[in-house]
């Protein structure tokens, strides 16, 4: 018994963490409506394309709302460099939104939407 648990404690460890280390692109997917970054990103190019500043700053919050609760799935299983660099696309997004600037937001949320594809790939 005892030979036993020397191995397979070890093994289902590693089998455990490879798990978690693969998850990344079923964990970004939706759990909710609340969490969808893709729908949050589309809603945003559509608000700015429309100059509708307004909505786009309402929609803005519920996308970095919804990138709270995703990067906490997923920090485990992407890589750190990309969940920075889409942390700061939104950033940006948020900033160019602010000065009403249709050109610096749609190149963010362009960028930002490659990022989000790019997770668990």
């Amino acid at each position: 018994m005892r030979k036993f648990l020397l191995i397979a404690v070890p093994i289902l460890a590693l089998v455990l963490c490879i798990m978690v280390m693969l998850s990344g692109n079923i964990l970004k997917q939706p759990f909710g409506t609340e969490d969808n970054i893709s729908q949050s990103i589309e809603t945003i190019v559509q608000d700015i394309k429309h100059e509708d500043w307004e909505a786009a700053d309402q929609n803005a919050d519920h996308l970095n709302r919804a990138w709270d609760k995703v990067v906490r799935r997923i920090q485990f299983s992407a890589e750190r460099n990309t969940i920075n660099d889409l942390s700061i696309n939104i950033a940006r997004v948020r900033g160019a939104i602010q000065a009403k600037d249709k050109a610096i937001g749609l190149a963010e949320l362009s960028e930002a939407n490659e990022h989000w594809e790019n997770i668990g790939n």
